[in-house]
């Protein structure tokens, strides 16, 4: 099993006595932080049935006809560029959802693009989505959906219980099939970023595939996302987009679901939003919601007449800071629509987000980093400030518990704001520009020796 590791540091610096031994990232969680924002593109076969989606439907009823899959202006690389328009250096592609449809030439799910008109049945939405990645610089990752399948009757995981020989097969069929398929998109697409389990992939211990021998066989570096046995990243407890504040990088016990559920559903998922700043392993929280989320909605597949509710720009600048600048990935749902096309509307405001996210966050007053607990930058001349970025070098882990930022207006020293957690990047704003000549960052306690990577001011 891959879990994170913990590091116990050799030497401590005075003042700063190491309190605990510090759990570190992985390489594959440090890749996934960097990234910041990842999209999810969503598409199945009820894309085309020109009706509103309805989750417990589709859940639990074929599409009539396999054949409404039809996108005839299909474009991945289209796909690509909208992600990467608004800053994406992750995106995930849904291989298969609740209808059980699988976007790939599958061997063992005769239920796949092999048995489509379109393309003639050599159709691989899979292996094309992941080739445009690569082209244009993004990440590749696979969403794999196993907990429901309305084709073949699975739901939650499981065919319908009757306690039958018939039953038992059919269940063992499924879970080899879920095996296969899950050995299929791991060999055949080369290095993924992530794969997703939707739900879980419920282990053999609760009656489920034996999936993660088989992404640990192919995948040595990727973000295994999830179940009872194994999670490189949490629900960060709500599909809104962000977390609340503090929100750290580090979990009590190795992984939640099936296990300790009084604990993990208590208060609303306060510890899947929050974290343990004294848990013993490096699981950093996710924040997802979909593009066309505003109003009301909250919609992950497309829908005709829907493009009023994405997201505007202020919502989703807010998400950006409230999930990155509180130590969290963002992941943004994106929904390629009937002609296989992210919609205009939808491609714009991507673009128009990571536009604002350069001009915001992309060129510094002026930045520091180094080894300590203090911090100081100076101007000849004051200078308005309205926000700071603050960074740890987390490949040492989560060391920083608080810290205070001040400045010095009017020639007196004055707090500006003051926090616990930090980790990869923690985004505070003021509630208005301030003039300053000089600012301090004051760490006031940390389990070890304080990294800064950055410390920058806007």
């Amino acid at each position: 099993m891959f879990l994170s590791s913990v590091l116990l540091c050799g030497s401590i610096t005075p003042g700063f006595a190491q309190k605990k031994k510090i759990p570190i990232p992985t390489p594959a969680q440090l890749v996934w932080q960097d990234a910041e924002l990842t999209a999810v593109f969503h598409y199945d076969l009820h894309v085309f049935d020109g009706k509103k989606y309805n989750q417990a439907y589709n859940r639990t009823t074929p599409i009539p006809d396999i054949n409404i899959f039809n996108p005839e202006q299909y474009d991945t690389d289209q796909w690509i560029r909208s992600a990467k328009g608004m800053g994406a250096k992750i995106a995930i592609i849904t291989a298969t959802h609740e209808t059980g449809f699988a976007l790939y030439q599958s061997d063992v799910n005769p239920y796949c693009m092999k048995a489509l008109k379109w393309k003639e049945g050599k159709g691989d939405i899979v292996r094309d989505f992941v080739n445009s990645c690569r082209k244009y610089g993004v990440k590749p990752g696979i969403y794999i959906g196993i907990r429901w399948n309305s084709f073949l009757g699975v739901y939650d995981f499981m065919m319908p219980k009757d306690g039958t020989k018939f039953q038992q097969n059919r269940q063992a069929f499924y879970n080899k099939m879920c095996e296969g398929m899950t050995e299929e998109l791991m060999s055949r697409y080369g290095d993924l970023a992530i794969v997703w389990y939707d739900g879980g992939g419920h282990g053999p211990e609760l009656g489920g595939a034996d999936i993660l021998p088989i992404v640990e066989k192919y995948q040595k570096n990727i973000i295994f996302y999830h179940n009872s046995q194994r999670a490189d990243i949490r629900w960060g407890g709500s599909e809104s987009g962000t977390v609340p504040y503090p929100c750290w990088g580090t979990y009590p016990f190795p992984y939640s679901h099936s296990k300790n559920q009084e604990v993990v559903l208590k208060n609303d998922f306060q510890l899947l939003k929050t974290g343990d700043p004294e848990g013993d392993y490096y699981m950093p929280a996710m924040s997802d919601a979909p593009l066309r989320g505003y109003n009301g909605r909250h919609e992950w597949f497309w829908e005709p007449d829907d493009e009023a509710h994405v997201f505007p720009l202020g919502d989703l600048m807010n998400m950006y800071e409230k999930s990155v600048g509180r130590n969290s990935t963002l992941i943004l749902g994106l929904t390629p629509d009937d002609r296989g096309l992210i919609p205009s509307v939808d491609s714009l405001r991507l673009s128009e987000f990571g536009n604002t996210i350069k001009a915001k966050y992309g060129n510094p007053l002026k930045s520091i980093s180094g080894e300590g607990d203090k911090y100081e930058m100076k101007f000849k001349s004051p200078v308005e400030v309205s926000c700071f970025v603050i960074q740890e070098d987390i490949r040492y882990g989560e060391r920083i518990r608080s810290y205070v930022i001040e400045g010095k207006v009017n020639g007196q020293w004055t707090v500006l704001c003051e926090g616990s957690c930090i980790g990869h990047k923690r985004i505070e704003k003021l509630a208005s520009p301030v003039r300053l000549s000089v600012v301090r960052l004051k760490i006031k306690d940390s389990l070890d020796k304080p990294l800064v990577k950055n410390f920058s001011m806007f």
